[in-house]
């Protein structure tokens, strides 16, 4: 008898997913028994995007080269195509004759109406989709309050979010992979996606990623293994301490989808059974995946989140336009160290603690009156995990006007944050070097030291380090005025 033909193939078209374990759209191709393409669309071309910035391109080329290598291992290349991704995926359709498309959802509104629209012509012509959720740990619509409406507060929906849990069950990662057929690839290179690489106008600033971070799936599991054994233990006691490496480091790895969130889940609920993790610390961990569950619910709900103040009465602030001041903290040249520090590890490393975002995000949008989309866009283009959900609900939880605010009286002041969680001057000095001579005493307030302390620790304020660019206390009743207007009306 005659060899039956091969099914048509299937595309599984990769998105913020970039992993083989714990990937339902990959496993249902696979299981469907048809020759599985890979697929990855560089997507800059669909109105309404938020593309990627320069850090978040850095660490997506070596996302999707590591992604590449282990497709290949299990003999089906990955396929990379740039352009509007609607066509792009159609015309992979056409040359490889696949007969139906898997993906996992993701949830910005600008992607959620494209994939909508491209679900429906992949239909119209014949072509089956299906799609999937391995960005959450549960859809954003699944918690709802009692009277079926979407939360507002953290703390009710934290509280049904553990009433949903435990999450399903992460799936293990193909041992096979049937490859479709051969199709043209662009070549990554050509993307020019890193700092530095022929084509790129910007130079190298890549040097602070390098040295920080192993992007791809096995990096991923590396450093949520040195987590766990290491400091989750002493999470709830260390995660306010930028001095201190106590944070996990995975919202990049979890924002490529290099890992998912029910396998984080999963890993730490297992060491809250075995009793090995610390209770409190654990449950504080997870808390932090709640809360960014709880961006990704805000933002399906109320889309306009990334562009528009979320309060209305907010959108009557009186804004200051003040360039100088925004270049000043995106340069680290405020003259408060920890401010200065945050901003420097986020440009060198594109990554900050998050005690020092919520510090400097006070300092622009409070101290400086600076509208809190100015700081949204710097950390877009300087994270590595920038996440348009976490962003933008972060951006306008500092600022006070977004779901579940920090009341509008909480200024931080940076010289007493500073000494509170980075009391030996270790983050400051690391970052400000210029003031690492300073005693304790004086290091988050340079200019409070007497000239004599100054002269022997080698600073000139206004040379070596600049003088405040705004008085805090001043600032602060500046703040408060404004929020009272809006507060009258």
């Amino acid at each position: 008898m005659p060899d039956s033909p091969a099914p048509a193939p299937a595309i599984v078209w990769f998105r913020s997913d970039l992993r083989l374990a714990d990937n339902p759209a990959l496993s249902a191709a696979v299981d469907s028994g048809r020759p599985v393409v890979p697929l990855f669309v560089l997507d800059d071309e669909t109105p309404g995007a938020w593309t990627p910035g320069g850090a978040q391109r850095w660490w997506l080329h070596h996302a999707l080269a590591a992604l590449a290598a282990d497709l290949d291992a299990l003999g089906a290349p990955l396929v990379l195509r740039a352009g509007e991704a609607g066509e792009a995926v159609a015309q992979v359709v056409r040359e490889t004759g696949a007969a139906a498309v898997f993906w996992n959802r993701l949830y910005e509104p600008w992607a959620n109406e494209r994939d909508a629209a491209i679900k429906t012509e992949l239909k119209r012509r014949g072509v089956a989709v299906e799609s999937f959720n391995a960005r959450l740990l549960f859809e954003p619509w699944t918690p709802k309050t009692g009277s079926g409406q979407p939360y507002k507060v953290f703390t009710p929906f934290w509280k049904e979010l553990r009433k949903l849990a435990p999450p399903p069950a992460p799936l293990s990662a193909p041992n096979a992979i049937p490859p479709g057929p051969a199709v043209a690839s662009d070549r990554l290179a050509d993307w020019v996606l890193l700092p530095g690489a022929p084509g790129a106008r910007e130079p190298d600033w890549a040097d602070g990623l390098r040295a920080h971070w192993t992007p791809g799936e096995r990096g991923a599991h590396d450093r949520l293994a040195a987590f766990l054994d290491g400091w989750l233990p002493y999470y709830d006691d260390t995660r306010n301490r930028p001095d201190k490496p106590g944070t996990s480091r995975m919202s990049a790895h979890l924002h490529f989808g290099e890992i998912g969130p029910r396998q984080v889940w999963a890993a730490v609920q297992h060491r809250m059974d075995d009793r090995s993790g610390g209770q409190d610390s654990a449950l504080a961990y997870l808390q932090e995946i709640g809360w960014r569950e709880f961006s990704y619910h805000l933002l399906y709900w109320w889309p306009s989140l990334p562009e528009e103040t979320w309060k209305d009465n907010f959108k009557q602030f009186p804004w200051a336009d003040d360039p100088a001041g925004l270049r000043a903290w995106q340069r680290g040249m405020t003259g408060y160290p920890v401010v200065d520090a945050g901003m420097r590890e986020l440009y060198a490393t594109g990554w900050m603690h998050n005690r020092v975002r919520m510090i400097v995000g006070s300092f622009l949008v409070k101290d400086l009156l600076v509208h809190w989309r100015e700081g949204e866009r710097w950390f877009w283009d300087t994270l590595v995990d920038a996440d348009l959900a976490a962003n933008s609900a972060s951006w306008q939880w500092v600022a006070g006007c977004g779901a579940d605010a920090a009341p509008y009286f909480r200024i931080f002041n940076p010289v007493t944050q500073g000494q509170k969680f980075d009391p030996e001057g270790a983050y400051v000095r690391r970052w400000v070097p210029e003031i690492a001579r300073l005693p304790d005493k004086y290091l988050h307030a340079p200019w409070t030291a007497p000239d004599r302390v100054l002269a022997d620790a080698r600073v000139r304020l206004g040379d070596s380090y600049p003088e405040p660019i705004v008085d805090h206390k001043a600032a602060r009743k500046r703040a408060l005025d404004a929020f009272e207007q809006i507060k009258q009306g």
